[in-house]
């Protein structure tokens, strides 16, 4: 094997000759690590992953789920986050807290992103220094302490920091809900990013009127693209940013399936924009998605708006059950489906060599404000 030497002197093998190994081979090579390295390695998959390297996973859930169970397990001092940049982040976060960094006697668990490109869309649409300035230019218009800053969880580091910094919180899918409802308990006031649906449909579930959501543009000149008036009117102000993913679903397919196949059930999660929501028969997130399929009654049919890879794993796994991908055009999770057999294979002896690659470390200040963000979340009932 060809290896590459840093300039610490370190070996770290190359990635490009594990481009030519079949499956089978590079399969068996990550095994071979997974039992040299036993308990103290954790591989998570997230369901987004191609079917090869979920069948892999020590652990396969959604990000917030993955990073909580990793973090508790007391054996564990290595994960390999086979999903995207923000997830590895958190799961740094909440594996290296420093209670959990004293249980093991200072010992830091190393987590690694395969493949380093593996980002997130939604989560590069909003950045720091635009949310800072968002802030700023709000803040001449409005009374910021009756602000509450809400993240979802699919967004980097720094933004969780930035809503723990301001008494703010992070949501999943699941207790978005929740979350408003604790954040409305506190402030008037919510500024929710990065994903505007999400934001949009939880709000509208709660009764918030539209003319009460304006949706902040982090590329307009001022105030979003907005007028004083509407922030001052505002309830939710939106973050301009959506899934490529959830886009990609409209009305019409939901119409066209309903049209084709009469008593078809839509299933669709919370990041499909409000006209497709609004249409669906149940929403919801990853986990509710996936126990509503299990749940139902044999015979069902389904045509569920979701990541393209989650759908073709649920249609194997219930073949008593009829199961549509929801859009005519195939559409998966991009930056997700970097994440392969290959990287994985060298990620993962690279670990084992004691020359990690793709090492994920939030700074200290960084997490410690984001895991109070993250806190206040599991907090919330």
């Amino acid at each position: 094997m060809s290896i590459t030497v840093d300039d610490t002197t370190q070996a770290t093998f190359e990635f490009e000759p594990y481009r030519s190994l079949d499956d089978r081979t590079l399969t068996e090579r990550i095994q071979a690590v997974r039992k040299r390295m036993g308990r103290r390695l954790l591989i998570l998959g997230h369901h987004y992953q191609r079917d090869e390297v979920i069948g892999l996973a020590d652990l396969r859930g959604d990000s917030y789920k993955l990073s909580a169970l990793a973090a508790e397990n007391g054996d564990c001092r290595a994960i390999a986050f086979c999903g995207v940049h923000f997830m590895a982040e958190t799961a740094d976060i909440l594996a290296n807290r420093p209670r959990r960094v004293a249980e093991r006697g200072g010992e830091r668990v190393t987590v690694i992103l395969p493949d380093m490109a593996a980002g997130c869309s939604m989560a590069d649409m909003a950045d720091l220094d635009q949310v800072e300035d968002c802030w700023e230019q709000l803040s001449e218009v409005i009374d910021t302490e009756d602000l509450m800053p809400v993240t979802y969880v699919n967004s980097a580091a720094s933004l969780k920091a930035f809503c723990g910094r301001r008494g703010g919180i992070v949501c999943t899918s699941s207790n978005a809900r929740s979350v408003l409802e604790w954040a409305f308990a506190r402030r008037r006031r919510v500024l929710f990013f990065p994903d505007q649906h999400l934001g949009r449909n939880t709000a509208l579930d709660m009764g918030i009127r539209l003319d009460a959501m304006p949706v902040w543009n982090p590329h307009a000149d001022w105030l979003g693209g907005n007028t004083p008036e509407a922030i001052r009117q505002s309830r939710v102000i939106l973050w301009q940013g959506h899934c490529s993913v959830h886009q990609v679903f409209r009305p019409e397919h939901v119409q066209r399936f309903r049209q084709q196949y009469p008593g078809i059930k839509i299933l669709v999660h919370p990041e499909c924009m409000m006209e497709v929501v609004a249409q669906a028969d149940v929403k919801g997130s990853t986990a509710a998605i996936i126990k509503a399929v299990e749940q139902a009654p044999p015979g069902t049919r389904w045509a569920i708006g979701t990541e393209l890879h989650l759908v073709n794993r649920l249609k194997q796994e219930h073949p008593e059950q009829e199961i549509h991908f929801l859009s005519p055009v195939v559409c998966m999770c991009a930056t997700m489906y970097r994440i392969d057999l290959a990287h994985l294979c060298w990620a993962l002896e690279n670990l084992a060599a004691g020359t990690p690659v793709g090492v994920i470390r939030v700074d200290d200040q960084t997490a410690h404000y984001a895991l109070e963000a993250l806190q206040r979340m599991l907090e919330v009932k």
